[in-house]
């Protein structure tokens, strides 16, 4: 029998339970010796995704399946305790992102709250769950030992409503944002992508005022900056899907990681201004780094930039020692080094 091919936003509507095959749990796939990455890894717990943003790379890999979520957790867990025990000087920041949000189907799934109990048990390592939704009333009185950060993926109303589509209101994610703060969970800031658009800085700063008026700067594990990029293939593919939107508009330029992105100067400019205002919420023991980016755009944006890719692991890996206790004892870097060197003559 043929079968028969779905669209990636046809898949939107169905979920399917899947079991676990083959390796889940990688690194994240933007490492690129040109640019500064963080080295999170990534679970492939679910594939796709019930919102409509018109920037998404999913219209370009997922086209060809139905929303897909591991139910079989216990297998994910098998995976992840192996690697994990393999590096047992190190944290590991463990994001369920990559392939679709992390709680847009909590309510449908219960995936997320799973995790969370068992990633409660484990002595280096943290779960990251990111999401563009409000969906956190059924894990809000979970154990979770301090072991989830619960990360929002934020941008401006304007863009939330012109090019988020079918997402949670910014209204919405804040709320729901502050329920896991009073519940005890870490909480992450991701703005990014930024998109340069008119009363873009009056955009921004509300936005960071009403982050803050929501959360404290001592519940945030850490605050990132990225800005508007896509696959130079995924343009045609945004105007056809998504014919209203103008963020192809721009001008951007092809980067050494293979992906159109504003001019650097664009980019500085909102980073910097961005940066300003965060600055001014938060000291400087919380980590504010940039995502996907060369080291000259961290010059200049922070005055510096991280030795390596490992030693930017390691700043997480402090950070979060200093702050919440986590990890088995202080960090040290010459093992972050070492571990990331060993990581490129595998991978590059």
């Amino acid at each position: 029998m043929m079968k028969v091919k779905i669209h990636y936003r046809d898949g939107k509507t169905e979920v399917r339970p899947i079991l676990k095959r083959g390796e889940a749990m990688g690194t994240c796939a933007t490492f690129s010796k040109k640019y500064i990455c963080c080295h999170v890894h990534v679970l492939r717990s679910v594939h796709n995704c019930p919102f409509e943003c018109s920037y998404c790379f999913l219209q370009n890999y997922m086209n060809n399946g139905a929303t897909r979520t591991v139910a079989d957790v216990p297998a994910l867990m098998d995976e992840v305790k192996e690697k994990i025990n393999a590096g047992p000087w190190r944290l590991f920041r463990i994001g369920t992102w990559e392939l679709g949000d992390s709680l847009a189907l909590e309510y449908e799934t219960g995936q997320a709250a799973k995790l969370i109990r068992e990633f409660a048990t484990l002595k280096n390592a943290v779960l990251e769950l990111k999401t563009k939704s409000g969906c956190v009333d059924t894990i809000l009185n979970i154990d979770h030992g301090g072991k989830t950060v619960v990360s929002w993926s934020l941008n401006t109303s304007h863009i939330i409503k012109t090019e988020e589509h079918r997402t949670a209101s910014l209204e919405e994610r804040l709320e729901a944002m502050h329920k896991a703060a009073d519940a005890g969970y870490l909480i992450g800031l991701h703005f990014d992508p930024m998109v340069f658009h008119k009363g873009w800085e009056e955009g921004y700063g509300t936005l960071v005022d009403r982050v803050f008026e929501a959360v404290t700067p001592a519940s945030v594990a850490w605050i990132s900056m990225g800005s508007l990029r896509f696959n130079p293939e995924m343009k045609k593919k945004m105007e056809n899907n998504y014919p209203g939107n103008r963020l192809t508009c721009a001008e951007m330029v092809l980067g050494d990681d293979a992906k159109m992105r504003y001019v650097k100067p664009l980019r500085v400019g909102m980073y910097k201004f961005l940066y300003g205002l965060l600055r001014g919420k938060v000291p400087g023991e919380n980590l504010i780094y940039l995502c996907m980016e060369r080291w000259d755009v961290w010059d200049k944006v922070f005055g510096y930039h991280p030795g390596s890719i490992g030693h930017l692991d390691y700043l997480f890996a402090r950070s979060l020692h200093e702050r919440f206790g986590l990890g088995e004892g202080p960090p040290q870097r010459e093992l972050y080094e070492r571990g990331w060197a060993a990581h490129c003559s595998l991978t590059f």
